[in-house]
């Protein structure tokens, strides 16, 4: 419902407030209204922090130079361990990122693509980070590939492309084994989950 058609019943600052809202993944015009209606009836401080949280956000977090996961510094702290070992988990999203250190067993470093190859959308290969990681493997010599894609069309897509890709620069190139569900994203596995398919990775 746009900003015109609501004016009449609800103030301008509020519908607005509802129309940037309803622009949130996943976020419909029901929800959009009542979080718009909860940040009215919050108080003055609590608004101000919600707002001042979402321009620091802004302002502070940085894409790594390295890895491209979201950052305060650059490169990011995992980028900069030590203690990591030389093999490369490829990921979607900075989200994933998340939900694979929870697991506890991946021991090396990220690479985030930003997407998934979907030809229905418009989504390239030279919409993602995917040279960089070329760059990357070719200059750092990772040993393995791991694509942690999604298990879904896209996500399967794109690995088998990354697949095509990486094989020919002589890494050993594996995906995490089928205890995630068919079309699922990584996010929302549980951690037993993602750590029992990725202690079985299989060669690609």
């Amino acid at each position: 419902m746009s900003l015109q058609r609501r004016s009449s019943a609800t103030a301008p600052p509020v519908a607005r407030l509802i129309d940037e809202l309803g622009k949130l993944p996943g976020i419909g015009a029901k929800t959009a209204s009542r979080l718009a209606y909860h940040v009215l009836r919050a108080s003055r401080e609590d608004a101000v922090a919600l707002a001042e949280a979402i321009l620091d956000v802004k302002e502070r977090i940085v894409l790594c130079g390295v890895c491209f996961n979201t950052t305060e510094e650059d490169p990011c702290s995992i980028c900069r361990d030590p203690t990591r070992d030389a093999s490369i988990c490829v990921v979607q999203e900075p989200l994933d990122v998340v939900a694979l250190e929870r697991t506890g067993q991946l021991k090396g470093k990220y690479h985030v693509l930003h997407g998934a190859i979907s030809p229905v959308e418009g989504i390239g290969p030279d919409r993602l980070k995917i040279q960089e990681l070329l760059r990357r493997v070719s200059q750092e010599d990772p040993g393995e590939i791991i694509l942690a894609t999604n298990l879904d069309i896209t996500g399967e897509a794109t690995a088998t492309y990354l697949h095509r890709l990486l094989v020919p620069l002589g890494v050993t190139v594996t995906r995490p084994a089928s205890g995630l569900p068919v079309g699922g994203d990584l996010e929302y596995a549980d951690e037993v989950t993602l750590g029992r398919a990725l202690a079985g990775r299989r060669p690609l």
